[in-house]
């Protein structure tokens, strides 16, 4: 099997998978306990946040354990909403967000909330003036991703930061779940506030995650209950699930500095050899992260060419995995200004470090065939 859907979920690290059962099994206290037992639990956990703040070069105090991207983008924006909206009722974010970011601001509106959603050009990317022009004193948030999770446009988080630190009486969030050891992103002294990340997107478990919160930050929790992380995560920890997500962050930090050119290089294969293909159109842009690519193939139904390559051993997929269940046509490719039929054709195509290059030599060859092969039913 080539799979290649990696931006939909990756394949667990074998020592992520054996870190989990083994806390599991051998700190199975309650971490909240007064025993020795729960102690030692509280105590691996505190180990586990220390590190993952060393490799993020922030304060543990500054990290949220959570269950993944979902949690942490609502945690983010609703904590800042619900806590703030005395100060003010406007929220800045894209048309392109993850349905996380997305249909929580959606939900927002009926509260009384006003949103602006910015447009993007024809890479996916948003325009800072725009941003900045879209600031007004109501405004209490930005949201806007790092990496498209469907086409692996990068936004311009560097200098929306410089904007954020103009305007003190803002927060600014960034879901980095598919920039997270593949595009690099300083969290401290950076303008972010909050930043989201996923641990099965970088080889850890699903269920797993972290919410970077700046000092200084106060939010309103979700869940309410033993005040656990800080009391903004009320609940038992899970502390199995919190230690493979660090473990599996580490192990993904290694292979970038490793790897980041082999990923890069086989991207740039991709690139050039399906912009070759007739009737494929090329979504994402050369300069977009180096593990996503989104092309659409305009007459043939995404989920026609998915089956086929399947049946081949190939494993591709279409728009974001949470949302390629609920509507044919990408709303990120149409607000990129995408036709109707070029947004209702687009196929995601999203590596990993352990990616090969004979893979995907093999994968542009079965591709080719396919899409000849079903145009010619067709006709």
């Amino acid at each position: 099997m080539i799979y290649l859907d990696n931006s939909a979920t990756t394949i667990p690290d074998e020592s992520v998978v054996q870190s989990f059962k083994q806390v599991s099994e051998k700190y199975f206290a309650n971490p909240s306990s007064i025993h020795e037992l729960g102690a030692d639990v509280e105590r691996l956990q505190t180990k586990a946040r220390e590190q993952a703040a060393t490799l993020l070069q922030i304060d543990p105090s500054e990290i949220i354990f959570t269950s993944g991207g979902t949690e942490g983008n609502n945690l983010a924006i609703k904590g800042v909403a619900l806590k703030y909206q005395g100060r003010g009722n406007h929220i800045i974010t894209t048309e392109i967000e993850h349905a996380s970011v997305y249909e929580t601001c959606k939900s927002l509106e009926e509260l009384g909330f006003t949103v602006t959603y910015l447009p993007v050009n024809s890479d996916g990317v948003v325009d800072v003036q725009m941003v900045r022009s879209a600031i007004t004193n109501k405004t209490i948030l930005i949201s806007i991703m790092h990496v498209n999770n469907e086409t692996g446009s990068i936004q311009p988080i560097e200098e929306i930061g410089e904007i954020a630190k103009k305007h003190p009486k803002l927060f600014f969030h960034v879901d980095a779940v598919q920039a997270l050891g593949k595009v690099p992103l300083q969290l401290h002294h950076s303008g972010i506030d909050l930043c989201t990340f996923s641990g099965h997107k970088i080889h850890g478990l699903k269920g797993t995650g972290m919410l970077y919160i700046k000092k200084g930050t106060v939010l309103y929790p979700l869940f309410h209950g033993g005040n656990q992380e800080q009391g903004l995560r009320s609940g038992t920890e899970n502390v199995a699930g919190n230690v493979s997500f660090v473990r599996a962050l580490r192990l993904m930090m290694e292979r970038k500095q490793k790897g980041y050119g082999h990923l890069q290089k086989i991207h740039q294969n991709l690139f050039n050899h399906l912009g070759k293909i007739d009737g494929v159109y090329i979504n994402s842009s050369e300069h977009g992260a180096p593990h996503i690519m989104n092309v659409s193939v305009p007459g043939l139904k995404p989920e026609v060419v998915i089956h086929a390559l399947f049946e081949k051993g190939i494993v591709i997929s279409t728009q974001s995995a949470c949302s390629s269940k609920q509507s044919d046509k990408s709303r990120v490719l149409d607000a990129s200004g995408r036709s109707s039929v070029v947004s209702s054709s687009g196929l995601r195509i999203s590596l990993s470090y352990d990616t090969s290059e004979k893979e995907i030599e093999i994968f542009i060859r079965t591709f080719t065939e396919t899409i000849k092969h079903l145009k010619d039913i067709l006709e």
